[in-house]
């Protein structure tokens, strides 16, 4: 159970994130929904009350738009003033595939939501989780790192630029930002792990075009062999609350169970140097 315990998801609106949300509510945690779009983050904390029966206590609103690092900073900001303790970070949202455009502060979108604005969240809120250890960090990446390499000489895809390979770039990044956290965190009470989700009916993929005359066909395929919300959110929850994972550090799970990655993911040189240019672009001065 989560009794008395608080947890951030971002992106927690729709998706994996409003069904790991609902999750965690269910086992009686305390949910901080950190989202965009205010208004459809209200709409989702409503609905997720109304199917669980939480108060308006137990599930709150916040405004993050990851894709600033001024509102990622504010965020932080409220939150250490608020918050006595921070049980377990969820590092959930994501772009999918868009086309190409930069956050405010000039990165590739999907670089600069799927690594950049967590990398800086999770740093600016690590003392808090620290004093509130035992804590845990969950990471959502995806199989598709696979496919990503890191490129350090144009990470923000100016010289070329493919939105599959971005997305996978981003999601390779999640996977070596757990492994060297993980490093940092060792004897801390705070631990790291990531997840794969697997293919999950969201809206995640509004950016991909399906012809409209393969839509139906599309539709019913995805309901066959597409896990549901629920079922994507599954590994979330159990890495957030589970006593299966207490103490495990740096790891990657896939439906519960831990996966051997591809050496890329887990490369402690090129990790550890992600990690030093990640600080300079968001400006941690350490």
């Amino acid at each position: 159970m989560m009794n008395g315990k608080t947890v951030i998801v971002t992106g927690a609106n729709s998706g994996i994130g409003r069904a790991t949300a609902a999750g965690i509510v269910r086992l009686q945690g305390r949910v901080i929904m950190a989202c965009r779009d205010m208004s459809r983050a209200e709409e989702a904390a409503r609905e997720i009350r109304q199917e669980t029966g939480a108060d308006s206590t137990q599930l709150v609103v916040k405004q993050l738009d990851l894709a600033s690092l001024a509102s990622v900073h504010t965020f932080c900001r409220d939150i250490m003033k608020e918050e006595p303790r921070l049980d377990v970070l969820i590092n959930n949202a994501g772009i999918y595939q868009c086309p190409y455009t930069k956050t405010e502060d000039g990165f590739e979108m999907q670089f600069g939501v799927n690594h950049l604005g967590h990398f800086l969240l999770t740093h600016l809120l690590l003392n808090l989780l620290k004093r509130s250890a035992p804590s845990r960090i969950v990471v959502v990446s995806s199989k598709l790192y696979k496919r990503g390499q890191i490129n350090f000489e144009d990470l923000n895809s100016e010289q070329s630029y493919d939105r599959a390979f971005a997305y996978s770039r981003s999601k390779l990044a999640n996977l070596l930002f757990t492994c060297e956290l993980a490093r940092r965190l060792e004897g801390s009470g705070v631990t790291v792990n990531a997840l794969t989700p697997g293919i999950v009916r969201t809206n995640l993929g509004r950016h991909v075009h399906v012809p409209v005359l393969a839509k139906p066909l599309f539709n019913l395929l995805s309901r066959g062999l597409f896990k549901s919300p629920e079922e994507g959110a599954q590994t979330s929850v159990y890495l957030a609350c589970s006593p299966d994972v207490d103490g495990v550090q740096g790891k990657c799970f896939a439906d519960c169970r831990p996966q051997v990655l591809l050496d890329k993911a887990t490369d402690q040189e090129v990790a550890s140097k992600l990690w030093d240019i990640s600080e300079v672009m968001v400006g941690i001065t350490t």
